[in-house]
């Protein structure tokens, strides 16, 4: 029962779709059945055995009543028309009601496709939008290459598995059931023994497709293992080259892909086994049914007729491709409940940065912004301890220290990237944990270290999270930020196409195109960390120039290594091991003769 939750939360929303399908179904079933149940009259009249009905009977809602009618035409065709006419009629009967049964069981699968496709779309939407929403911890201790697995390869197993095995669930069950149904209906004493049987069979099938679950979901693991090691060699292919671990490389991308083979060629042989396994299952059922029931008829201790008996093997011949199809679906459904069980650890992860219902909404800075007794720590070992920290609006505040001194973490706590649990954070007096993130975040644009860029045209990633600009303010962004001249000569202008992760363009035009980005959102505070730390002189200057110009009218926040970008700031807060201790503007540091000053003399050198 709890399984069947698992993918019904999934199908409740098409349930209608559901609804169309089954009812369809059901009629291709009835309609599939009676062309079985023709068989009787058919072979009836082919063995001289068919019961002559003279007197049309009464019409009552049983299917014995249906019978007596049915016969009692067949009586007066063969009376009128001969045996040969009386054939053709029932065979004509019987190619309509097929065609029936098939036009039916097309409306079943129309029902059926936005169904399948549909969950299959809600799915990645929620993973995607999960993806965006759950806070940058998480990715600390996850992999991107196991992520993408599960958005990718997980969901197509879902697709595979669990939504091709959903047709057969709102299908196979009812041709069973109705069958079944005719069965007691022809031979109660036949049907028991054969009910005797059946779960037999399926208590077999049901041992391997246990182990098939747990299976499955190591498999999709070490699919992970592989897109994960495929994007780190994609990533520092430079340095697996410069260093000549090649084979290093291939050693260890080798054997993961030696134990996923292996795990994959356990799964494969397993489901191989259901298709055969049932249908031998089967056979043997139909086999003893065969001599039980033929032994029965041949003694005259059955209630069946050597016509009927045969019409009894030729439907329960039919009840084995829906067994065997549903005992096939029940393999793929625990292999796909492994990648449901995947899914669910992204989408049910602990979002831990959360808004509240009252939360407010802010415009823009109006006087300062201030860290008060702000500690931070990443699991067990505090980054930052004890912060204050006053930033008035319009003043340009610049951070420096040694690498993993807590400049980056300071600033990521300000658009709550990470959430704190001592200390506050306020905006005009406002703890941010108060403001609405959409709102908060809207007050800040961001230049980083590594322009982060995406795979489109120049101008949608300097619009980027902008809706409704034109063209003249993305020139007058790009013009602000140094970026105009170079943008101009390239082939299409703004409709140029940078590529993946902006790899058509050097360093200092990547990190300009974000620095235009960040000037058309024009927010009220500006965070630059560390925005030229990684160019050539030429390019920092262009980019320092644009950054001079960024700032202008803003509230800043500037991480920088190098000292002199940040020599005119209005106050530089030196941090070391998490604790700022010192503050002041150059001048002021210089002569204190402290951490700074050594800094500074070391950067001199």
């Amino acid at each position: 029962m709890k399984n069947l939750k698992k993918i019904w939360k999934y199908i409740k929303p098409y349930k209608w779709n559901a609804f169309g399908n089954i009812t369809f179904n059901i009629f291709q079933i009835i309609f599939s059945l009676s062309a079985l149940v023709l068989v009787i009259p058919f072979l009836n009249i082919l063995f001289n055995q068919q019961e002559a009905v003279s007197v049309l009977p009464k019409f009552n809602y049983s299917l014995e009543s249906l019978n007596q009618i049915f016969n009692f035409y067949v009586s007066d065709l063969i009376e009128t028309s001969g045996k040969q006419k009386a054939l053709l009629f029932v065979s004509l009967i019987v190619v309509f009601v097929i065609l029936l049964k098939n036009t039916f069981l097309y409306f079943a699968n129309f029902f059926m496709a936005p169904l399948r496709n549909g969950i299959v779309k809600d799915i990645r939407n929620k993973i995607y939008s999960k993806i965006l929403v759950l806070p940058l911890s998480y990715y600390s201790d996850e992999r991107k290459g196991d992520i993408i697995s599960r958005v990718s390869n997980d969901v197509k197993e879902i697709e595979w598995s669990i939504m091709r095995s959903i047709e057969t669930v709102f299908r196979d069950p009812f041709t069973i059931i109705f069958y079944l149904g005719t069965m007691i209906w022809m031979s109660p004493e036949l049907t028991v023994f054969l009910l005797i049987l059946l779960p037999v069979s399926g208590a077999i099938i049901g041992i391997v497709g246990r182990s098939l679950r747990k299976d499955s979901k190591l498999a999709q693991s070490k699919l992970g293992d592989i897109l994960a090691t495929v994007e780190e060699s994609l990533s520092g292919l430079r340095i697996i080259k410069a260093f000549t671990a090649e084979k290093k490389s291939e050693k260890r991308f080798y054997s993961i892909n030696s134990d996923y083979t292996r795990i994959m060629n356990k799964i494969t042989r397993k489901q191989y086994l259901a298709s055969p396994m049932s249908e031998f299952l089967g056979v043997i059922v139909m086999i003893i049914i065969m001599y039980y029931g033929g032994s029965l008829v041949l003694n005259d201790q059955s209630s069946l007729s050597p016509s009927e008996f045969i019409g009894f093997i030729a439907i329960f011949s039919q009840i084995i491709p829906p067994a065997k199809a549903f005992s096939t679906a029940f393999y793929e459904v625990r292999k796909g409940l492994a990648s449901i069980d995947r899914i669910n650890i992204i989408l049910n992860a602990d979002e831990k940065i959360t808004e509240k219902e009252e939360a407010k909404t802010i415009d823009t800075l109006n006087s300062k912004i201030e860290y008060k007794n702000v500690s931070f720590k990443y699991e067990e070992k505090y980054v930052l301890k004890n912060i204050n920290l006053k930033i008035e609006k319009g003043k340009t505040v610049a951070l420096v220290g040694q690498s993993g001194s807590g400049k980056s973490t300071l600033v990521d706590l300000l658009p709550r990237f990470y959430d704190i649990e001592e200390g506050e954070i306020l905006i005009d007096g406002i703890n941010i944990k108060d403001l609405k993130m959409k709102s908060l975040r809207s007050l800040m644009g961001n230049v980083n270290q590594t322009p982060v860029l995406f795979n489109d045209t120049i101008k949608n990633n300097i619009a980027f999270g902008i809706d409704n600009v034109s063209i003249d303010e993305v020139k007058k962004a790009s013009e602000i930020a140094n970026a105009l001249n170079f943008i101009e000569e390239t082939e299409k202008s703004f409709e140029t196409n940078i590529g993946d992760s902006g790899t058509k363009l050097s360093g200092g035009q990547r990190q300009r195109l974000s620095i235009a980005r960040a000037v058309l959102k024009n927010p009220p505070i500006m965070i630059l960390d560390e925005a030229t730390s990684a160019l050539d002189t030429e390019s920092e200057k262009l980019v320092q120039d644009a950054l001079n110009s960024l700032m202008k009218n803003h509230t800043s926040i500037v991480i920088a290594h190098r000292l002199s970008t940040i020599k005119n700031a209005d106050i530089i807060c030196v941090l070391h091991e998490g604790e700022i201790v010192e503050t002041g503007n150059h001048s002021e540091l210089i002569e204190k003769n402290g951490v700074y000053k050594k800094l500074h003399d070391l950067q001199s050198f």
